[in-house]
């Protein structure tokens, strides 16, 4: 199983403490380094303030030489999608080709009320998000020299250059979340790789089920999907160090166990390989603590191994 690395730097992060966690996630040998995209802190006081992912990965690209770089998950209501393809081109050709492209609808309703960015009802956020995903991979598509367009219901391009192009012939594209219906289908039909954040190992085997189902719909092979998982990570030697990170991060150590990957390496590398039964090939490792570098060099040394 690959293993990711996952921050949720609206909780409080400077550039700088991404850096260094980016840094050290590569010299320690894992496969990425992925952040949300949101504006506004869930809990805590977000000091110093939010951060823009994609400005961070800009950064991050040049700072770095191996490991991928990514968003889970870009909100569709943050950007428009012209605009959003030039920017993860550009950042893609800053790393050298090793960026992907974690979008989705958007949920977040708080961060648009704070920072002035209109949040629609469902439907009307998914329909938008719908036409993101076919324009972004559409002007990637498109060949030098041809133009593209498009006639949406929210989104009109005409004659695009579709420029610039990636440094990759496409950037891997993940879609995700828990919806029985449009989001399988919007999988099926676009993504590169199906991630569920945060849930256990039934609603693991149900969800991927359904974008099994919604692949065979459209005669796509699901093992042309890669399939992952988000999981808050807390693992200590012994008891006490868990606790210690457990307490760092605001959780109690047997919810974390039964909702994450929590406790010992031993532990941890067991209930990966549960996750990796129920079909995940992938995790992307939340990582809430992030001057806890020595949690990253833990798990880099006992877990990363065995999995």
């Amino acid at each position: 199983m690959d293993l990711r690395i996952f921050t949720e730097p609206q909780q409080g992060a400077t550039y700088d403490d991404l850096l260094a966690v980016a840094q050290e996630t590569e010299r320690l040998g894992f496969d990425a380094f992925f952040r949300s995209d949101h504006y506004l802190h869930m809990s805590g006081d977000g000091l110093p303030g939010p951060s823009d992912a994609w400005t961070t990965l800009a950064g991050l690209a040049r700072e770095t030489s191996t490991i991928r770089l990514g968003t889970l998950m870009t909100s569709a209501t943050f950007r428009h999608p012209g605009v959003l393809a030039i920017q993860v081109a550009q950042v893609d050709q800053m790393s050298g080709g090793r960026v992907e492209l974690g979008l989705g609808a958007g949920w977040f309703e708080g961060e648009h009320a704070a920072y002035g960015i209109p949040f629609l009802d469902t439907r009307e956020r998914f329909d938008r998000y719908a036409e993101q995903l076919e324009i972004v991979t559409g002007l990637w598509a498109t060949p030098e020299g041809e133009r593209y367009s498009f006639a949406g219901e929210h989104y009109t391009l005409t004659d695009s250059p579709a420029l610039p192009k990636p440094a990759q012939a496409k950037p891997p594209v993940l879609v995700g979340g828990l919806g029985k219906r449009r989001t399988p289908e919007l999988a099926a039909r676009y993504a590169d790789e199906f991630n569920l954040p945060f849930v256990d190992l039934d609603t693991t085997r149900a969800q991927f089920a359904r974008v099994r189902e919604a692949c065979g719909a459209i005669d796509r092979d699901p093992a042309t999907l890669t399939w992952s998982n988000a999981l808050v990570v807390c693992v200590g030697v012994d008891e006490a160090e868990i606790a210690r990170r457990a307490a760092a991060i605001g959780r109690e150590v047997d919810e974390l166990r039964a909702n994450g990957l929590a406790g010992t390496p031993s532990e941890v590398v067991d209930r990966l390989g549960q996750f990796a039964e129920a079909g995940s090939q992938r995790a992307y490792l939340q990582m809430l603590d992030l001057g806890d570098l020595d949690h990253l060099r833990l798990i880099a040394a006992e877990v990363l191994p065995h999995v």
